[in-house]
């Protein structure tokens, strides 16, 4: 037998390991689940649930009867509801999508569920990296908050860097950037762009990132609040260029948009599938976890439509090789992407989110 045929015969057989495990824990067959069953998720709507839906809970569904009920918030409402589901005692959800930094917050660990024995389960996994499932939550994807824009005209030239997102003369037009309540990485795009080294970058200096913001304030068109809001501007033209989710300006590209994102101004970002505190439909959300994690052609049929990376390296070898061309390469994130610092970061929630709201309003 050849070796590149051994290795095909061994991907397979590792796809059925996965397969048979996935099975073993969802135990009860499709037939056997009322249509009372369900387990609900809060994420951020759009085209991200979208091929979340398709890739994931819709065949969850036929394998289990388990109905996957989604509800759409932002990221800022989805910790406040959790938080406050939990203080009362009226939980009325079962899971959300955070972001990996809120996932290793003291706040995150009060109103979640430790997943640290039920991620035993996959220690032996080699398709998995290490923090795949954690005691925050399983990881959902990897991705990038970056520099998106609208590509013009033939020859025109294209912005990079977040440099670039300041200078309104050689690049014209409306600005983006988010508005909730993470705006560590607005502050540190503003930081960057006045010539911050990214291995200076952190602990962030407000007051020069805040000076920074004062320049481009006139220039910004939308603080988006939602991954769908940020599309909508691009759609209707509402700006040009905008720090967006990769995820979403994937999506834009893939329905034919001309946009186009850089890496050279870009940080690593990624979300966590967290199990609330009380869940009503506990079990049930423990088995969508896992069968998330155990189903590399879910997670390869959502990254391919999203551009994202996901948590088993068994997924992304099936992604096709025109979509992991517009990933971001090893040169990248050795030269360019910013990896946050997510202990400060977490440490300075509050009195970031104090200096962004005081100087937003």
């Amino acid at each position: 037998m050849s070796s590149k045929s051994y290795s095909t015969r061994k991907f397979q057989l590792r796809r059925l390991a996965y397969a048979a495990a996935s099975l073993l824990w969802l135990l009860a067959p499709p037939q056997s689940a009322t249509a009372a069953e369900q387990v609900i998720i809060a994420s951020t709507g759009g085209a991200y649930d979208r091929a979340l839906k398709e890739a994931w809970f819709d065949p969850f569904t036929k394998a289990t009867g388990i109905e996957v009920v989604t509800v759409v918030a932002t990221n800022a409402e989805m910790r406040a509801k959790a938080s406050a589901m939990v203080k009362t005692g009226n939980v009325t959800w079962d899971l959300y999508l955070d972001g990996e930094i809120q996932a290793a917050s003291k706040a995150h660990r009060e109103v979640t569920e430790d997943l640290t024995e039920f991620c035993r389960q996959f220690i032996d996994r080699k398709d998995l990296g290490p923090h795949a499932c954690a005691a925050g939550g399983a990881l959902l994807q990897s991705t990038a908050t970056l520099l998106a824009y609208r590509v013009g005209k033939a020859g025109d030239p294209l912005p990079e860097t977040w440099a670039d997102m300041w200078d309104t003369k050689k690049f014209p037009g409306g600005r983006a950037f988010p508005n909730f309540d993470d705006p560590w990485r607005v502050m540190a795009a503003a930081l960057l762009s006045d010539g911050v080294p990214r291995d200076k970058l952190f602990p962030l200096d407000v007051d020069r990132a805040l000076k920074r913001l004062d320049q481009i304030r006139p220039a910004v068109s939308i603080w988006w609040k939602t991954g769908d809001q940020s599309v909508q501007g691009f759609r209707n033209g509402d700006y040009s260029l905008g720090q967006i989710w990769l995820t979403r300006a994937k999506a834009m590209q893939t329905e034919g948009l001309p946009i186009g994102w850089s890496y050279k101004a870009s940080f690593l970002v990624g979300d966590r599938i967290a199990l609330i505190k009380g869940a009503p439909h506990h079990h049930n959300a423990l088995k969508l976890i896992a069968f998330w994690l155990n189903s590399p052609e879910a997670q390869a049929q959502v990254c391919t439509i999203l551009s994202c990376t996901p948590p088993s390296i068994e997924a992304a070898a099936l992604i096709p090789e025109e979509v992991r061309k517009t990933m971001p390469s090893a040169e990248d994130v050795r030269d360019y992407i910013v990896v946050p610092d997510a202990d400060w970061i977490n440490a300075n929630t509050a009195m970031l989110l104090q200096r962004w709201n005081n100087w937003i309003r």
